[in-house]
């Protein structure tokens, strides 16, 4: 499979098998996370793995949708703010950085016959106070992942001329 193939066969999962994600993939999933580029490396990021039930189910309210919980696993990422690079200007990289490193995470595990779906419209406040989390730990995103029991369904994209404000061509 070619990257462009990867990038159209990653959808964002809306149900789940109740099947086990195997260790070995899990941790080549997370291997290519640490990969992930940050600005000046500062990799101001956390990767929770939230699979043991007490977890889940403290995740679970925090995003109250049917189809949530049919994950058998979840990621839940963190910026560190006391991590992340500064611009001169002010402008914090955080957010950014850990875009990357969980766009990384989602493909990855497209690569490996998973699936994933990114959620931010969470209750991130009540994460914080149930996983007891550190001042400097913000909860930024959860990752389901597991087996899709659902297919991927194409959507609209912008033209390639919509994203660049002009027409491409070589020459």
């Amino acid at each position: 499979m070619n990257f462009l193939e990867l990038v159209k066969d990653r959808y964002s999962c809306r149900a789940y098998e109740d099947r086990t994600v195997e260790k070995e993939k899990l941790d080549y999933i997370m291997e290519c996370v640490r990969y992930a580029p940050s600005a000046v490396n500062k990799q101001p990021w956390l990767f929770r793995i939230v699979s043991d039930a007490e977890s889940i189910s403290k995740l679970r309210q925090c995003y109250h949708r049917d189809w949530f919980n049919t994950a058998p696993l979840y990621i839940l990422v963190s910026v560190l703010h006391d991590q992340e690079w500064v611009r001169s200007d002010g402008k914090r990289h955080g957010d950014i950085d850990i875009a990357i490193a969980t766009e990384h995470l989602c493909l990855a595990a497209t690569e490996q016959g998973l699936a994933t779906c990114w959620v931010c419209n969470f209750k991130a406040a009540l994460c914080k106070e149930l996983f007891n989390l550190a001042d400097n730990e913000e909860p930024a995103v959860i990752i389901p992942l597991g087996y899709a029991a659902d297919e991927r369904k194409d959507k609209s994209r912008k033209s390639i001329e919509e994203i660049t404000g002009q027409s491409l061509s070589c020459g």
